[in-house]
C-alpha cells in the first residue's frame, strides 16, 4: 500500500479533509495520513460537517509533521502555501508536491467547506490515480 502525508499549517480544515477523502474513496490503494506545521489542535466542526455530507465519519486529530520525520512517504502533497513555504524541503523519503487550496475557515461559511472539499475530493482523486 502506498502513503500519502497532506501537510497544511493547522491540520485542522484542509489536510484533515483531504486525508479523511483518500482514506474513504482509495482506501484499498492508499493510506493518507495528514499533519501540520503549526497544528491548531483540533478538527475544525465544519470540516468535520462538510466529510459527514458526503458519507465521511472522519476521526482525526491535529498533529505536528514532526510526528512523521522517520516515516516513509511514497507522495508528501502540501495543501496550502503557507505550509509549502514552512516546509520547502521534506526531510523525509517521499516525491513533494504543491497544491493549494483556498481555507475555508477564512470564512467559517458552509458553503466554502463544501466546495474545498469538493474541490480536494477531484483533484486529490485524479493526483492519486496517475501516480
Amino acid at each position: 500500500m502506498r502513503r500519502v502525508l497532506f501537510l497544511c499549517t493547522g491540520n485542522s480544515c484542509r489536510s484533515q479533509m483531504a486525508e479523511a477523502i483518500v482514506n474513504a474513496r482509495l482506501g484499498g490503494e492508499w493510506q493518507a495520513v495528514s499533519a501540520g506545521t503549526k497544528p491548531a489542535g483540533y478538527v475544525h466542526p465544519k470540516a468535520l460537517e462538510a466529510l459527514a455530507e458526503i458519507g465521511i465519519q472522519h476521526t482525526g486529530r491535529s498533529k505536528r509533521a514532526d510526528e512523521f520525520r522517520d516515516v516513509d512517504f511514497d507522495l508528501v502533497v502540501t495543501v496550502c502555501d503557507s505550509a509549502a513555504e514552512e516546509c520547502p524541503v521534506w526531510l523525509g523519503k517521499g516525491k513533494k508536491i504543491h497544491h493549494s487550496f483556498p481555507d475555508p475557515a477564512v470564512t467559517d461559511n458552509m458553503n466554502d467547506f463544501r466546495s474545498v472539499r469538493d474541490d480536494i475530493e477531484r483533484v486529490m482523486t485524479e493526483l492519486l490515480s496517475k501516480f
